[in-house]
């Protein structure tokens, strides 16, 4: 299966689906008002992926989204949990946060409660400029 891999910006997540090297990656902003225009294709892939997966370990490094972006974070967290749930893979979450950001933790912490994937928090450190 082909990978995804889209450079971010101030609006749009870098994203990273490589099933060949084993990464899975959402970082950055996201805060376009089109967000379901930008997360259906990458549900699409998922979808597609899940039907014959391997391991996942998925990382979440997001300095900030917004409430459209976090919805369709969670549909794609569904998606996971139906990989998890199906056996047909491993899956686990890693939820990034800086040190700093309190409320970015507490929707990590949410979204553990929604799906039932196992969740790994970590802090991580800045990105110096």
């Amino acid at each position: 299966m082909e990978s995804i891999t889209l450079p971010g910006d101030n609006t749009y997540p870098s994203v990273v689906f490589d099933p060949e090297n084993g990464l899975f990656n959402l970082s950055g902003r996201s805060l376009m008002d089109d967000a379901e225009f930008f997360y259906r294709d990458l549900l699409s892939w998922l979808n597609e992926y899940a039907e014959n997966p391997t391991d996942i370990e998925f990382t979440i490094d997001m300095e900030c989204f917004n409430i459209a972006s976090s919805k369709r974070l969670l549909f794609l967290m569904y998606k996971l949990e139906e990989s998890h749930k199906s056996k047909k893979a491993t899956v686990s979450v890693t939820w990034c946060y800086s040190d700093d950001a309190d409320d970015m933790l507490e929707v990590g912490r949410d979204f553990a409660v929604m799906v039932k994937i196992p969740f790994n928090f970590c802090i991580c450190s800045p990105v110096l400029a």
